[in-house]
């Protein structure tokens, strides 16, 4: 017995000493102004992206819900709504992500791997895009994610260290919409802002602000430059805005396919003829799968704890993060490899893969047998389903961009997926000149702030 007891109190001793090294270590952490997170919360948000505008349990809101006094957000309460003119500073937002401080946290943001998991930061960047819409409209209104127009990786987020989220917003005309540029780079000491060099991702939220009543449109406030540089981020607002209107003009929904998708289309549906001609010698290569056998689905019960600031909606950085990672294993499952992911334009996962044939009908070049790479652009449609009555509503496609160690190729059969295919082979071409355009004016950028730089010395 006395052995035990020796035992026990061993056990307690041991257990207060890491008590108080755990409570230690969190004053240390948080006299520098970081808060620890004792516990792993996978689904959630970075607490220094949420703000102090969300005060009200679920199961208040819900019986105001039902009571039809509204959901209980500060939302639906009348305001004096300031529509004056806002400059781009007004609504710059900047928090420091404590991954290297705080292991605790880690724990959140790494993925078995080791790897920072994407689609976290990717939910984290979308609630920092509401902080930044809310500074720009005021209260009064109801912002939501419209769109998630381009994610484009600068430098492979490889190293676990503290990141820096910031961002603003960079267009508004002064009607619905608004446009904000968000970038995650690597954090430097003492609060020092970052350099263009330590900046790993960036991103591009439309955001679109809804009375809180009818949800319908309403204007906000128009947004001033007041630099050469903020003039030149307006302006290719502007043109991108005007950019994805034309683009709605050519949607296959609208158009048919030009001649030469036609041509590309035909050519490679006598290919599969080949394939099963008994009499023709060509058979289907091994690496060559059927779009079907590529698609992937997932369901899910959305709770409570997943909602936005609005109460009775779901939190867009969360299905964000929901549809990222399916089309992640997507992705895995066709290419059976580790995908690199590579951009998201403007957003069952189907893949698609550069054409077995090219457009002139020949063979496309072999790529090297020591390193072969494959592009792989996968499409996540998402639908919300009533379960009582069954009905599904579309809430969203998004279109993602990855890389596999794999030389393998996609064929659609259907009609159906030759549009897929045809839609997804324009995204994967637009965004290459895209990326053509922003690595070719990017050293004309740098030598013209150099420029500014040492006239202002």
């Amino acid at each position: 017995m006395a052995s035990r007891n020796r035992l026990v109190r061993n056990v307690l001793t041991t257990a207060s000493r890491t008590a108080r090294r755990g409570q230690t270590d969190r004053a240390l952490l948080q006299a520098r102004g970081i808060h620890a997170t004792p516990s792993c919360r996978t689904d959630g948000v970075f607490r220094g992206l949420t703000d102090d505008r969300l005060p009200t349990p679920w199961i208040e809101a819900f019986r105001a819900q039902q009571s039809g006094k509204g959901t209980g957000s500060d939302d639906a309460l009348p305001h004096e709504r300031d529509m004056s003119p806002k400059k781009m500073s007004d609504s710059y937002h900047r928090v420091v992500l404590p991954l290297g401080q705080d292991p605790w946290l880690s724990d959140t943001y790494i993925n078995s791997s080791g790897h920072i998991r994407l689609g976290t930061i990717f939910m984290d960047l979308d609630a920092l895009s509401g902080i930044i819409v809310y500074k720009h409209t005021g209260p009064g209104v109801t912002t939501v994610t419209a769109a998630l127009d381009r994610i484009t990786i600068a430098h492979p987020l490889t190293e676990i260290c503290d990141l820096e989220y910031s961002g603003q917003v960079t267009y508004a005309s002064g009607r619905s919409s608004l446009e904000i540029t968000c970038k995650v780079a690597k954090a430097r000491p003492a609060g020092e802002p970052s350099k263009p060099e330590d900046v790993l991702l960036t991103c591009t939220f439309t955001m679109v602000a809804l009375d809180s009543t009818t949800k319908k449109p309403v204007n906000v406030p128009r947004l001033e430059y007041t630099t050469p540089e903020e003039e030149r981020i307006f302006k290719t607002g502007e043109a991108k805005s005007l950019a994805k209107k034309e683009a709605l003009k050519t949607s296959l929904l609208q158009t048919e396919p030009n001649d030469a998708e036609s041509a590309l289309v035909h050519k490679m549906w006598l290919q599969q003829v080949q394939y099963h001609d008994p009499n023709d010698d060509l058979r289907k290569p091994a690496n060559v799968v059927p779009m079907a056998r590529t698609q992937l689905s997932t369901a899910a019960i959305m709770q409570p704890q997943y909602r936005n600031r609005h109460q009775t909606m779901i939190f867009g950085g969360y299905h964000l993060k929901q549809t990222f990672e399916l089309a992640f294993c997507c992705a895995a499952s066709f290419g059976h490899a580790r995908p690199t992911f590579c951009t998201l334009s403007e957003s069952h996962g189907r893949v698609y893969r550069s054409p077995l044939i090219e457009e002139d009908g020949s063979q496309p070049q072999q790529q090297d047998a020591k390193k072969p790479v494959t592009r792989v652009h996968v499409r996540v449609d998402s639908k919300v389903r009533d379960v009582q009555h069954g009905n599904a509503k579309p809430t969203g496609q998004f279109n993602y961009t990855f890389t596999v160690p794999k030389d393998i190729k996609v064929l659609p059969h259907t009609y159906q997926e030759f549009m897929m295919y045809i839609d997804a082979r324009r995204r994967v071409r637009l965004g290459d000149v895209q990326l053509q355009q922003e690595q070719t004016e990017s050293p004309a950028r740098k030598r013209q702030l150099a420029d500014d730089a040492s006239v202002t010395e």
